[in-house]
Parts: C-alpha cells; sequence; structure tokens
C-alpha cells in the first residue's frame, strides 16, 4: 500500500482513522497543543488582519475555516473582531468534532452563534472574505520516497510477521513527475540513500478549498520550510512525524488511529501551488514576525492585574520565541481580486526564502 493511502486511512477512515473516531485530541487532555488552545493572543493576531481586510469588502463578508479542530480559534475571532463575518463556515465533516466545536462556541453570545455554519465541502457559491487554514496542510496525505543511483524509489507499507513495515518500488506517475521537478528546483540534487516525503496533492487540495473564493485573502498558518530548507541535505530522514499523549515520536505504524500523523510544510508548494490557481502570494513570514506586526504584545501591559500580565506574556513567549512556536510555525497570505494589504507581513517579509 502507498504510504499515502495509509495516512488517509489512519487519520480519516469513517469510526477508525485519528481525526473521526470520537477520540479527544486538543488541548492539555490530547495529543497536541494548537496555538488558539494555548489563549487569545494567537486569535487576536489574526483577527488584527482579518478586520484590516473586512474594511476593503461588504459588510456580507464570509470566513470559511478549515479543519477548525476544538473550535477555539473560531470561538476567539468572532469575539475579537471589530466587525465579524456576516458568516463564519466551518468545514468539518467529522460528526464528532462537530460536537465539540459546537460545545465550544456555547460560550458566545447567540447573537454571535447564528453566524455560524457547518460544512462538509467547499462551498459552490462564490464569496467574497477570507479562508483560515491553522495547521491543516500538515495533516494532508503524503508519499514517502528515497533516492538511489538511478532514480527514486517510493517506500509503501507492507505486513511483516503480523506488523506494518516498509517496502519499496519504484516510484511512478504523478510521483516521480514531481520528484524530477522538486530536485531540479534544489540546489543540488538530492544524495542517494536521502528519504522524505512531498504531497502530490496539494495542488489540487488547494484549488478545490480556495475555488469559491471572489475576492479576498486566505491565510496559512503551520509549521514548515521553504523548499531549499525543507530539502536540505542534512534532513535526510524527512519531517513525518507522530504524536500520542504530547509525546513525538517517528514510528508511524504505532497505534494507527490512535496517534497523530503528519509532516511539515513545503511553503515553496503552497506558493505554487497558489499561484496555478490564480491566487497572488502577498506575504510570508514567521508567526514571530506575524505577531509581533500585529501588536497585540502590547495587551500584555494592558492586563487589569499582575496574574493576567503574567499569563499573557507566557502565553506571547510560546508563540513567539524561536524555541517553541515562532519560527518553526510560518505564516503565508495569499490573495484574490486585488487585495494587496500587506502590513502584517511588513515587519518580517521572508517572500525572498521561497
Amino acid at each position: 500500500m502507498p504510504f499515502q493511502r495509509f495516512m488517509q486511512m489512519a487519520l480519516y477512515e469513517p469510526g477508525l482513522g485519528y481525526y473521526v473516531n470520537g477520540l479527544y485530541k486538543f488541548g492539555a487532555a490530547g495529543d497536541f497543543v494548537t496555538a488558539p488552545e494555548r489563549g487569545r493572543l494567537f486569535a487576536a493576531g489574526l483577527a488584527v488582519e482579518l478586520d484590516r481586510l473586512g474594511q476593503n469588502l461588504e459588510p456580507e463578508w464570509t470566513l470559511l475555516e478549515l479543519g477548525p479542530g476544538s473550535g477555539a480559534l473560531a470561538r476567539d475571532l468572532l469575539e475579537q473582531l471589530d466587525a465579524p463575518p456576516a458568516r463564519y463556515l466551518m468545514l468539518e465533516p467529522s460528526a464528532v468534532l462537530r460536537q465539540v466545536q459546537a460545545e465550544t462556541l456555547e460560550a458566545l453570545p447567540q447573537s454571535l452563534r447564528r453566524r455560524v455554519a457547518w460544512v462538509d465541502q467547499p462551498p459552490e457559491q462564490s464569496f467574497d472574505g477570507a479562508i483560515v487554514a491553522n495547521e491543516v496542510i500538515d495533516a494532508l496525505p503524503i508519499s514517502r520516497f528515497r533516492k538511489h543511483a538511478t532514480g527514486f524509489d517510493e517506500l509503501m507499507v507492507t505486513v511483516q510477521s503480523g506488523r506494518f513495515g516498509w517496502s519499496t518500488r519504484p516510484a511512478g506517475g504523478r510521483l516521480l513527475k514531481a520528484l524530477v521537478q522538486l530536485e531540479a528546483d534544489l540546489a543540488e540534487p538530492l544524495a542517494s540513500g536521502y528519504e522524505s516525503e512531498i504531497c502530490v496533492d496539494l495542488p489540487e487540495w488547494l484549488a478545490a478549498v480556495t475555488r469559491p473564493l471572489g475576492r479576498g485573502k486566505v491565510l496559512v498558518v503551520d509549521y514548515g520550510y521553504p523548499r531549499r530548507e525543507y530539502y536540505h541535505p542534512d534532513r535526510s530522514a524527512g519531517t513525518l512525524v507522530c504524536h500520542y499523549r504530547h509525546r513525538a515520536h517517528f514510528d508511524p505504524f504505532v497505534w494507527p488511529g490512535l496517534t497523530d500523523l503528519s509532516a511539515f510544510v513545503d511553503f515553496t508548494a503552497v506558493a505554487e501551488a497558489a499561484q496555478a490557481c490564480a491566487l497572488d502570494v502577498a506575504g510570508f513570514t514567521t508567526q514571530a514576525g506575524f505577531l509581533l506586526a500585529s501588536g497585540v504584545h502590547e495587551r500584555i501591559e494592558q492586563a487589569e492585574s499582575d496574574f493576567e500580565r503574567l499569563k499573557l506574556a507566557s502565553e506571547f513567549k510560546q508563540l513567539i520565541l524561536p524555541g517553541e512556536m515562532g519560527e518553526k510555525f510560518k505564516v503565508m497570505a495569499l490573495t484574490r481580486g486585488a487585495i494587496d494589504d500587506t502590513q502584517a507581513f511588513d515587519w518580517s517579509d521572508q517572500l525572498g526564502r521561497l
């Protein structure tokens, strides 16, 4: 079985996959903590950017959130946006996660909850507004590969003595074409024995989720690298990582369906996919650069008590310090329809790294 198929089943197989099996995933009681679960400063930074966008659109603008997780980001955005969208669409196919999200949103006033609707696929009707994808692309199924002296092998999943294990076959089709293009874009060919991964479905996925966006902006937040850093010679084992009860490990065959599988994002590939579906790459920076440009750190000094000030300071450090989320996580803005505001990326513009 191709690893891409294995990862698809391990994460999304109805009733069994990690994201649809009913077990809680987020926060201290789950397997990992995303930025929205750390507090409200992350959403506050996004709200600054989205309010700026909303001023350039009609009041009836729409926000589509992909993979809304626990619903914490939706709750915090709706509370902190000066002019909330007329519609807040949450693309979530899992009935279990929809229930978790609905419970999270119960804290909102009814006037805001009425704006929320769940969808299981991008809307057919075009809208002006924003699409937010926070830690979504890292969970797209990827293909694993190994370079050898005469070409590429695809890493496959087999069963050995009753356990899952690795096997190989010559890479072909879309995967081989993508790998040849990838290597041609690198400063030098990959070394024999080099292993990594690539998301061959990224262009089609991005085209599908952004197709309804008329005029507006896509904000992608995820951990990853520009291509030449992603496929650096020293990163010769790839970036596939597994999480279980807040512990990272690197064996995707341990507890399938109970363990989160993800891979870092090739942001150069995101930029290429965006341009292929008529989106402009308007900004790229680190999460630290994005949040510092938003000015949300000023809220720390405005806190009403020392306890609250210390709490916000701790949260902010987790979001921006290089050893935490600040450098590992990147923010990319994709625009369509003469939306050219890049103020949030001016503090640390890193488009040149792509």
